[in-house]
């Protein structure tokens, strides 16, 4: 059995196929960061079946295309039943876009500055989700650094889940058919 996605046909493929993919462009982990971000609060699966109206919502989650938004692009977003019509996470995801575009001019830019959290690897796989953290010392660290950069709705337990989502760690539990190394 699969750690988890085994009670939903989307959540199985998402399991199989993405969660725990290594991201290293810039693009994805932006994507990802919004997508986590909407989540909060939410069920997962509430943001998979909404996923390609989020695409479609926020340019295909082209940054340089999102950082131009404004209120009248707010106002678009707060309109459309497709995605989560919240006004902060919308909001935030326009910020995140601009302090994504302004770590192109810094010493890091995005997927450089995530990736250098990346935690050292367990020495063992997790046998229950009870041994998975929710909060790590590096997702603490990698949500101040965003913070810092002008990141907006990324605490440590959604900047976790973005870890977990885009392969800086791996999650898949021992016995779980998708697990490698």
């Amino acid at each position: 059995m699969r750690c988890f996605g085994d009670d939903h046909p989307d959540y199985a493929a998402y399991h199989d196929h993405e969660w725990g993919v290594p991201v290293r462009d810039e693009r994805g982990l932006y994507e990802r960061l919004c997508l986590e971000a909407f989540q909060s609060g939410l069920s997962w699966l509430v943001i998979l079946r909404k996923r390609e109206n989020f695409r479609r919502a926020f340019a295909g989650f082209d940054p340089e295309i999102v950082a131009r938004y404004d209120e009248r692009d707010v106002q678009r977003l707060l309109a459309d039943a497709g995605i989560v019509r919240n006004r902060a996470k919308i909001e935030a995801a326009i910020a995140n876009a601009r302090a994504t575009l302004d770590l192109r001019d810094g010493p890091q830019p995005l997927p450089e500055l995530i990736w250098s959290h990346a935690p050292a690897r367990r020495p063992t796989p997790p046998v229950t989700w009870a041994e998975v953290p929710a909060i790590t010392p590096e997702s603490t660290a990698l949500a101040k650094a965003l913070k810092r950069a002008g990141f907006r709705f990324l605490g440590p337990t959604t900047v976790y889940a973005g870890m977990q989502a885009c392969g800086l760690v791996n999650d898949h539990l021992r016995d779980c058919p998708t697990r490698t190394g």
